[in-house]
């Protein structure tokens, strides 16, 4: 007796074992700030995509976005970040994360995050961002600290002067599970 109910509670509880939440990236905005003694200039793209699996105890998610996407309002200067960042070879944008599951509820939240750009991967461990929830969707919002040098781009240079090295990009999501 005592076999046969746990073996229908094992049964029974199965498929919610293994039960997936899905999440799409339904807006994005995400900005990157450069810094020149004369001007400050700031790309923004509004066309990433992603998607997200919970399952278990993670919750993978995945976010890209083509570079020639981002644009800072001078045509010339987005054209030139595209060639400086070898967008022909590397077109895309992609930035891996995992967060436990569930969730951690809203406030601050900390995750390893993965980013492949212009030919290199860059780990950034332990980021600190916001999450605040409504309903089915997620907002998660913060700033990765990327430089140049982590991807091993040449600082594009004005009037002789190069930028600086520090060019953080504001990451701003509404992720609405499915």
């Amino acid at each position: 007796m005592i076999r046969r109910l746990f073996l229908a509670l094992l049964l029974a509880a199965a498929p919610v074992a293994f039960a997936q939440t899905q999440y799409v990236l339904v807006n994005s905005t995400l900005s990157y700030h450069m810094s020149h003694p004369i001007h400050e200039v700031d790309g923004t793209s509004t066309q990433a995509r992603g998607k997200g699996v919970c399952q278990d105890s993670k919750c993978d998610f995945l976010i890209a976005a083509p570079v020639k996407s981002f644009t800072s309002g001078d045509s010339n200067r987005d054209l030139h970040m595209v060639q400086t960042v070898r967008g022909a070879e590397f077109p895309m944008v992609v930035v891996r994360t995992t967060l436990p599951n569930p969730i951690p509820a809203d406030g601050a939240i900390y995750a390893d995050i993965e980013v492949q750009f212009a030919g290199q991967t860059v780990h950034y461990p332990h980021l600190a961002l916001q999450k605040s929830t409504s309903g089915n969707r997620i907002h998660i919002a913060g700033s990765v600290p990327a430089t140049c040098t982590d991807f091993k781009i040449p600082p594009p240079s004005f009037l002789t002067v190069a930028i600086k090295n520090e060019i953080p990009v504001k990451v701003d999501m509404t992720w609405q599970q499915q």
